[in-house]
């Protein structure tokens, strides 16, 4: 039962499909647009802030003393997705609809998740306070360096222009800063108050994807979206995720890393951030071309989670 559990999506899934529905069906126009844009743009400052408060600097001098496994995490991520990303991109964007193939790299330039590669983590065994450290600079730098690395692989296209930059700093970049600042001060706070983040992170998601999806509908980019081209996206997420997990368990074990340090490894280089994603899309990419862009993080995103849960389980049975 609990196996056959695992398998459904969870609650905020089932949010961004329904949220993804009602955009695609009633989307935001006239007069509401310009509205639903200014209300997004305080909500990801907001998530930003808080985020920030939330990142313990105690955890983080913690875990710093890994540094070999922090530059392992940082490879994974920044330097073995993009690669993979690259050459699937090449190969698939001639199959699939307009703007798919670019959130193909898209999702593979993004940084890891937090909260999810520390639970893993923990569930499994291995060493958390490592994870806190890897997975929260691996979310700063991917602040600064999706957009850059997003530029770079785009120069053909034009690239990602220097106000969309000084918007990732202005709506992203400072709040967050601002927010470990006032750690000392509010962190307490938040803890006590969970379900306030949580709301506010997954409301900022599911506000971004409100409009992307409501802009996706307007203009047209369902009608060009073939069922195989969700199978192909599927596929290739699968493939991307079995990929990177198959090569970080070989290169800890190659490199002598105790399992506790694996299984760090393992769960915080295979993810990929929906939290920062959505919200740095918003900014980096013209309304038109977000839902496409962010459909195949969405698709990672639940996969991700699945196929996760099983693999901490299967560690921390080992691990008995």
């Amino acid at each position: 039962m609990a196996f056959r559990s695992l398998l459904y999506p969870d609650r905020f899934t089932l949010a961004l499909v329904a949220t993804a529905i009602a955009a695609t069906a009633l989307p935001a126009t006239g007069a509401a647009a310009p509205i639903l844009k200014m209300v997004i743009v305080g909500s990801i400052a907001l998530l930003f802030f808080l985020q920030g408060a939330r990142l313990s600097r105690q955890a983080i001098i913690q875990g710093a003393i890994h540094w070999r496994l922090h530059l392992m995490v940082f490879a994974a991520t920044f330097i073995l997705f993009p690669i993979l990303g690259l050459l699937t991109q090449t190969y698939l964007q001639s199959y699939l609809a307009p703007g798919i193939g670019l959130g193909i790299l898209y999702l593979c330039l993004l940084p890891s998740t937090i909260q999810s590669s520390i639970t893993f983590t923990s569930i499994a065994g291995g060493n958390v306070a490592a994870a806190v450290c890897s997975a929260s600079a691996s979310n700063v730098l991917g602040v600064v360096l999706t957009p850059l690395l997003m530029g770079l692989f785009m120069q053909t296209q034009g690239g990602v222009s220097v106000s969309a930059i000084g918007q990732i700093v202005v709506q992203i970049l400072v709040p967050f800063v601002a927010g470990h600042l006032m750690r000392p001060w509010i962190g307490q706070w938040l803890e006590r108050r969970r379900t306030l983040t949580v709301v506010v992170d997954r409301g900022a998601i599911l506000l971004v994807v409100y409009y992307a999806f409501g802009e996706a509908a307007i203009n047209h980019l369902w009608t060009q979206l073939e069922p195989g081209d969700l199978f192909l996206l599927v596929l290739f997420n699968c493939c991307l995720l079995a990929a990177v997990l198959i090569i970080t368990t070989m290169a800890s074990r190659l490199i002598g890393f105790s399992k506790r340090d694996e299984i760090a490894l393992v769960f915080c280089g295979s993810k990929k951030s929906l939290g920062s994603g959505v919200p740095i899309a918003s900014i980096l990419f013209p309304a038109s071309m977000i839902g496409a862009i962010i459909l195949p993080l969405m698709l990672f995103h639940q996969i991700q989670l699945l196929v996760c849960a099983v693999l901490a389980r299967s560690y921390a049975e080992r691990n008995a």
